[in-house]
């Protein structure tokens, strides 16, 4: 999904377009909306999307745990690829537990799963509920706020990267390509001695 697009999904659609995003994903609508906060063009109020993101994100959350809660268990167990990544939540919920359900969100890649993962554990809904509300009200107030201060410079560097994603893979598939070629020609010099 493009900056483009999602600059024109805040401008048309605003705090319900916010609510959607955050209620899936995340972190580079709520950027946007709080970089749109400080322009007079989007009409949107810093209050109101801090406010919609915490509602978003726990939504979505809560909805993930009751998921995992009432079918995770099934889902986890047809598939080898998701007991592996449930194995290593149930793993870090083991070392970090309330520290993990406060900062599931602000890791990449751990967001849309763990509250899954987190319904198939032994947790109270009460107390995943009040630490997902805390780590729900710190994420929305932080990515807000760094979207509202440095929205223009989070807005060039998102839309290069996002625009030249492309450009980057196959960069590192390069080096990737290089460093294997170099490892298997460093080995083949190491055989002929």
């Amino acid at each position: 999904m493009s900056i483009e697009f999602m600059k024109e999904l805040i401008a048309q659609y605003g705090y319900l377009a916010l609510f959607i995003g955050t209620f899936l994903e995340g972190e580079t609508i709520l950027l946007l909306a709080g970089f749109a906060a400080q322009s007079p063009a989007f009409n949107l109020d810093v209050r109101l999307v801090i406010l919609v993101a915490f509602c978003g994100s726990l939504a979505g959350d809560q909805t993930a745990f009751f998921i995992g809660r009432h079918y995770g268990r099934r889902l986890v167990a047809r598939s080898e690829k998701w007991r592996n990544r449930a194995d290593r939540v149930h793993a870090m919920l083991k070392k970090y537990h309330e520290v993990l359900i406060l900062s599931f969100r602000f890791f990449y890649g751990l967001r849309n799963l763990t509250p899954f993962v987190l319904g198939t554990a032994d947790i109270s809904i009460l107390k995943f509920f009040v630490l997902n509300a805390i780590g729900a009200g710190i994420w929305a107030v932080a990515f807000t706020l760094i979207g509202y201060g440095f929205g223009s410079l989070l807005e060039n560097v998102l839309t290069k990267l996002i625009d030249n994603v492309h450009h980057v893979e196959l960069a590192i598939l390069g080096l990737a390509a290089l460093v294997a070629l170099g490892l298997w020609l460093r080995k083949a010099m190491r055989r002929s001695r």
